[in-house]
C-alpha cells in the first residue's frame, strides 16, 4: 500500500492501472513558478513539496506524488484561469511543438527518490472557435497546458514522441522504477 498525494483521477486510474494498492490524501502546495525559474527546476521542487507534504500527512506509508508542467518557447503555461486565458494557451500551442514535463517523487526510508518524463507533443492548427468550444466542454479547465491528451484533447494532437502516460500526468515506466524498491511491490 501507498499513498497517493493527488487527487487526480488521471492518477488515480494509472496506478491501478498497473495494479497499485493506494489511498489519496489531498495536499495543498502552491504552484506559483518563481521568477525566471526554468521548467526543469520548477516541475522538481512542486513535485518534491507535494511528495513531502503527503509525507507529513502519512508517515508511516511510502507516498507518491507527481506534477506536469506544459512548456512552450520556455514557457511554463499553467492551468487555464479562465476561457480567455485558456484560448491564449491554445493559440499558443497551435500548430507547435512543446515539451511535457512530469516529475515524479516517491518517499521512502525519509528519503524522497525522484525522476522526470519528457515528452514532446505536436498540436495541428487550431482556430479561436475550436479553442472557445473545447474550453465549453469543461475538459481543459484543471489541466496543465489547458488539455487533456486522454480526452477531447487528443482531437488537436498530431504527434507524440515519450511517454503518453506521463503526459495523462503519471509516467508509468518511471513509476515502476521508483516502485520496484518498495518491498512486496511486483508486476
Amino acid at each position: 500500500m501507498i499513498v497517493l498525494a493527488s487527487q487526480s483521477p488521471q492518477r488515480q486510474a494509472l496506478l491501478n492501472q498497473i495494479g497499485v494498492a493506494h489511498e489519496v490524501v489531498a495536499v495543498d502546495v502552491d504552484e506559483t513558478p518563481l521568477d525566471m525559474e526554468p521548467a526543469l527546476e520548477y516541475v522538481q521542487r512542486i513535485t518534491l513539496a507535494k511528495v513531502w507534504a503527503g509525507q507529513q500527512l502519512a508517515p508511516a506509508l511510502p507516498v507518491l506524488a507527481a506534477d506536469t508542467c506544459v512548456v512552450v518557447n520556455d514557457a511554463i503555461l499553467g492551468k487555464p484561469e479562465d476561457e480567455e486565458h485558456a484560448v491564449r494557451i491554445l493559440q499558443l500551442l497551435s500548430a507547435t511543438t512543446h515539451q511535457v514535463y512530469t516529475g515524479i517523487a516517491l518517499t521512502q526510508d525519509g528519503k524522497a527518490h525522484y525522476r522526470l518524463s519528457n515528452s514532446q507533443v505536436r498540436f495541428r492548427a487550431i482556430s479561436e472557435v475550436e479553442a472557445r468550444r473545447y474550453w465549453a466542454t469543461g475538459e481543459p479547465a484543471d489541466k496543465a497546458g489547458g488539455y487533456a491528451i486522454q480526452g477531447r484533447g487528443a482531437l488537436f494532437i498530431e504527434h507524440i514522441s515519450g511517454s503518453y502516460s506521463g503526459i495523462m500526468g503519471l509516467p508509468l515506466y518511471e513509476t515502476g522504477q521508483l516502485l520496484a524498491n518498495v518491498p512486496g511491490w511486483s508486476v
